[in-house]
């Protein structure tokens, strides 16, 4: 490993231009280069190259389907990766670069290592405003990864300290490079945004915050555009993605209200496709839950699907114990939660996912309260 120290306000366009040529071959060389960035220190490696992206992961660890991005130098070098629709084009005007990272759909030629791209067949694209990392970019003329240089689940990297300090001997033998330029400022990791469904649908980062039609005080919505029951099902996977740190550390619960018809079980199909369920997904009427075992990738754990139509009684929903459903790995969706939520202790309901399903011919308006 070898650190090189820089300070921009006194580094010489030269010596700026020395340290990135020296990047640049740990790069071609296959190696894996810690770099600055507006936001935090982050991890890049050659997303084309498969030795260095296996070199990254084993890095990183525990990713578990978790998709990375990529850093480039402009609109044009990322159009090399991904189709940039109009939603993408409208943010690549409007905020890049800076600490945003667009997803789009990953293009069939794409020069990247599949494992760098999401199982959506996705990919996120950052350009950072940082103008020693894209003056690298453009010195290496392809674009390198973009994720946190710290271990998985560890201490933000805002200084090098802040990595090596939680780092295994194992994973600091697998940098190669690391371009120091001291302490960065505490800003947040890039929201990142989904430009891939009909409404652009925020990854990380806030909702707006809207009042809701019945004048209750403000609370954070989304109105979500769905044009097919694909695009319904493919919402249930990006919210369990968004998610999935929770949902590993204390479990999920989904609350879905709507008339028949409106898509409830097409969303719950898709919470079971995201979790590789292969057995079918109908709607509990009768026996009030199913229960589908998973394994995805690592993780293992349980789906409860629950319809709530016909419970109108505290005392009924007590017997399904739903308090005791809420755990790591399992998820909960309950379909006409309208029925049930005055029922759900305080904490269930804080810490839940409430989605609104109206329209018709397929045509969804989807409200999405997202308070975690």
């Amino acid at each position: 490993m070898k650190i090189l120290k820089l300070q921009l306000n006194k580094a010489t366009n030269t010596e700026q231009r020395q340290a990135l040529q020296e990047a640049s071959q740990v790069i071609a060389e296959g190696g894996l280069v810690i770099y600055p960035t507006e936001t935090t220190y982050g991890l890049g490696v050659d997303p084309a190259n498969q030795a260095a992206v296996s070199k990254l992961l084993q890095y990183k660890s525990r990713r578990e389907g978790k998709p990375l991005s990529v850093a480039v130098s402009d609109q044009k070098m990322a159009a090399r990766y991904v189709e940039i629709n109009q939603q993408a084009e409208n943010f690549y005007q409007r905020f890049l670069p800076g600490p945003y990272t667009v997803i789009s759909k990953l293009k069939q030629a794409a020069p990247l290592d599949k494992r760098v791209s999401s199982e959506f067949n996705t990919l996120g694209i950052r350009i950072p405003d940082y103008e020693l990392i894209l003056n690298w970019l453009k010195m290496l003329n392809h674009g390198i990864t973009a994720t946190g240089a710290n271990a998985s689940d560890k201490k933000r990297p805002y200084t090098i300290n802040d990595i090596l300090d939680n780092l295994s001997d194992r994973q600091k033998s697998l940098i190669d490079l690391i371009i120091d330029v001291g302490q960065l400022p505490k800003n947040e990791p890039s929201t990142v945004i989904d430009t891939t469904l009909s409404t652009p649908l925020k990854m990380r980062g806030n909702l707006n915050i809207k009042a809701k039609a019945d004048n209750q005080k403000p609370e954070k919505y989304q109105v979500f555009n769905s044009e097919s029951e694909a695009e319904t099902s493919d919402l249930a996977g990006r919210l369990m993605l968004k998610h999935w740190n929770q949902f590993r550390q204390k479990g999920l619960i989904f609350g879905l209200n709507g008339e028949l018809g409106m898509g409830k079980t097409i969303f719950a199909k898709g919470i079971a496709k995201f979790l590789h369920i292969d057995e079918e997904i109908v709607s509990p009427t009768y026996s009030y839950m199913n229960e589908y075992p998973y394994q995805r990738h690592q993780t293992e754990g349980l789906f409860y699907h629950l319809d709530a139509w016909k419970i109108d009684q505290a005392q009924e929903l007590e017997l399904l114990d739903i308090a005791s459903l809420v755990q790591a790995n399992q998820v909960l969706v309950i379909e006409w939660w309208q029925q049930v939520a005055n029922f759900l202790p305080e904490k269930i309901r804080q810490q839940s996912i409430i989605l609104e399903l109206s329209g018709q011919n397929n045509q969804r308006q989807i409200k999405l309260w997202d308070n975690n």
